[in-house]
């Protein structure tokens, strides 16, 4: 028996996130190398990433990621995509057979454009109309799963350790100038392909650590507005949430982290800033719903940058480190320091704060 303080207790699960200001290329492996010292808080039940401009190529089509249960599933569902999008190039996500991962599902890769003619009949706006469309093809075509859905990025993820996870999907040969990561340690929900992090919508990204008690509150009032949960995992209603929040009602992001990492009733209370206490009071009189109660850490990816956010009691370790025009995320420092010995400005964020980094305007 280990004496105390020898003792290695994960505080849940593994996060990590790299952002180049200036937009410069970074290779998918340098997250993989992040994720190794956090190994064991993960228990090889779900791991993934998510990489932003790694379809310069295709940057100006959605990059539609899912997993199919069969061959079959999937021919059904690209009849349904045909009559909404035009198929710019299909083709099998590439992967490497490795003895860590077992029962991978058919794995896909559209790279599509909303056609107009049914935007028109149907009155929408190209990004509502892809969200619609994964919320239906998630709930309502057996066997088929979108998991990834933005423009120029895309995510990767497993049931296994985030490091064979990024050997598995052949993360090296990918670079992007932003990058999350998870390593999963699911406590109460399923391990399963579906339900590793990232969760997606549209350029969305959530990583998460933690546990979301006020998760069926959120599902219910995110639910009334077209949203719909089906990935079995708690977290995926903090990306729609965030949808909701930004993309329709048009908050910004430090907004939308009042809203569900609102500050105390006292806090706003004692705000010397008169309307800054009357934003934050409408804030969270308007959204109540959308408050996320319990432990949490997690990162936020988009395009154009990061967000970083802990829970206002801060019961999820997260810290943030720099290096020259890079920013580092993660749940421990060693995380940071596997990739980036000599980083500085080592500092673990404030509870309920958020810390968002964005790349220089027209550098991706």
């Amino acid at each position: 028996m280990k004496p105390e303080g020898q003792v290695r207790i994960p505080s849940g699960c593994a996060i990590a996130a790299v952002i180049s200001r200036e937009g410069r290329p970074i290779s998918g492996g340098l997250m993989a190398e992040a994720m190794k010292p956090m190994h064991d808080r993960s228990n090889g039940l779900g791991g993934g990433f998510a990489g932003y401009g790694i379809y310069p190529e295709y940057k100006d089509f959605y990059a539609l990621h899912l997993f199919f249960d069969q061959r079959a599933t999937r021919k059904n569902c690209e009849v349904f995509l045909k009559e909404r999008f035009e198929i710019i190039k299909s083709e099998i996500i590439p992967t490497r057979k490795i003895p860590a991962i077992t029962g991978e599902p058919v794995i896909w890769r559209y790279f599509v454009a909303p056609l107009r003619s049914v935007l028109t009949s149907m009155q929408l706006d190209e990004k509502e109309f892809v969200a619609r469309t994964v919320m239906y093809i998630n709930a309502c075509v057996d066997g088929a799963y979108v998991f990834s859905s933005g423009k120029n990025m895309g995510t990767f993820k497993a049931v296994g350790f985030p490091e064979d996870v990024a050997e598995f999907y052949r993360l090296e040969e990918y670079e992007g100038y932003s990058w999350t990561a998870h390593g999963r340690y699911p406590t109460n929900t399923p391990g399963w392909w579906g339900g590793a992090h990232p969760f997606t919508l549209l350029d969305y990204s959530v990583v998460h650590n933690g546990e979301i008690s006020s998760y069926d509150a959120n599902r219910r009032f995110i639910e009334m507005f077209g949203y719909k949960c089906t990935l079995q995992t708690d977290t995926e209603v903090i990306t729609y949430i965030m949808d909701y929040l930004v993309r329709v009602q048009g908050l910004t992001l430090e907004e939308a982290a009042s809203v569900i990492a609102a500050p105390f009733w006292s806090t706003i209370q004692r705000k010397t800033d008169l309307a800054d206490r009357e934003k934050h009071l409408y804030l969270r009189t308007l959204f109540s719903s959308l408050l996320i109660t319990g432990p949490f850490s997690i990162v936020l990816g988009f395009t154009g940058g990061l967000m970083a956010l802990n829970d206002r009691l801060k019961l999820r370790s997260m810290v943030v480190g720099e290096k020259e025009d890079r920013v580092y995320i993660a749940s421990e420092e060693a995380a940071i320091r596997a990739v980036e010995p000599e980083a500085e400005h080592i500092w673990a964020p404030a509870g309920g704060e958020p810390v968002v980094i964005r790349v220089k305007d027209g550098a991706y």
